[in-house]
């Protein structure tokens, strides 16, 4: 009877890794004991390295900004040349990220008058179900006021734009009369983005020469400290058992030519 049970709950969760999504494990944590090693497999992922070194450049020159743009709420508003920058340079990586987790999965572009048609937010926000970006919570330290809790990707829980890229649009095609709309809170979403759906592939993973740390330290509001090592970060807690990693990756799983499939995109 217990041999039954295990093996209808077995069947119930994931038994190896989708392709640069990371997960809650059957524990309820994302890489305790090693189990997150997976992301670290030349295979998991193509070049990861560059993705997360563009985000790293950005986070410098983020914190570069704040010498002369203070962290706070009254700042929300203001806008400049070096604030577009960075709102551009954001948002050309979270569609970097988008473009190669999906290409990765094997998902298939769609066609129009019987031509494929380039990738963009109509097939991003599929994203959502496979790695629930609206959940994370990034949290800016040394911050002044309301808004140090940002959640870049919530609108996608309802469907809905993203405000921040919508500003990206806007002032990439029009930047004379849309200017405005490059704000350092839109700037400061777009790269809490960029963490955002790094950590949803990576983790805390740098790809350094150094070790992967076999446990994440959490705070008392359940955060931990995020790729990069400046914003904390709080992962997702609602994967259903169904949906959540269920696997020996360092005894079984690692030994397999190939330990990775597809996500199933619509």
């Amino acid at each position: 009877m217990e041999a039954e049970f295990a093996e209808r709950y077995r069947l119930m969760s994931v038994p190896r890794p989708y392709r640069r999504i990371a997960r809650q494990l059957m524990d309820g944590s994302y890489k305790n004991y090693g189990h997150g090693g997976y992301v670290r497999h030349p295979k998991y992922a193509k070049d990861p390295e560059h993705y997360v070194r563009a985000y790293l450049l950005l986070q410098k020159d983020l914190k570069d900004l704040f010498d002369y743009v203070e962290p706070a709420e009254q700042n929300l508003r203001c806008y400049s040349y070096r604030i577009h920058e960075l709102l551009l340079r954001a948002c050309v990586e979270v569609e970097a990220n988008c473009k190669a987790i999906l290409c990765e999965n094997g998902y298939q572009k769609r066609m129009v008058n019987g031509k494929e048609r380039d990738l963009n937010m109509l097939d991003y926000i599929k994203i959502e179900q496979s790695h629930k970006l609206s959940e994370f919570e990034v949290r800016v330290p040394t911050w002044s006021g309301a808004g140090e809790l940002r959640t870049p990707f919530l609108a996608w829980r309802a469907g809905d734009r993203l405000p921040w890229y919508q500003a990206y649009n806007e002032t990439k095609h029009d930047r004379h009369t849309a200017f405005r709309n490059a704000t350092f809170g839109h700037m400061l979403d777009a790269v809490c983005g960029c963490l955002t759906i790094l950590s949803a592939q990576f983790l805390d993973e740098d790809y350094s020469s150094q070790l992967a740390r076999l446990v994440i330290e959490e705070s008392d509001d359940g955060s931990e400290e995020a790729l990069g090592g400046y914003f904390r970060i709080k992962f997702p807690q609602s994967w259903p058992a169904s949906d959540r990693y269920d696997f020996d990756w360092w005894n079984t799983l690692k030994k397999d030519p190939d330990p990775f499939q597809q996500y199933p995109y619509p």
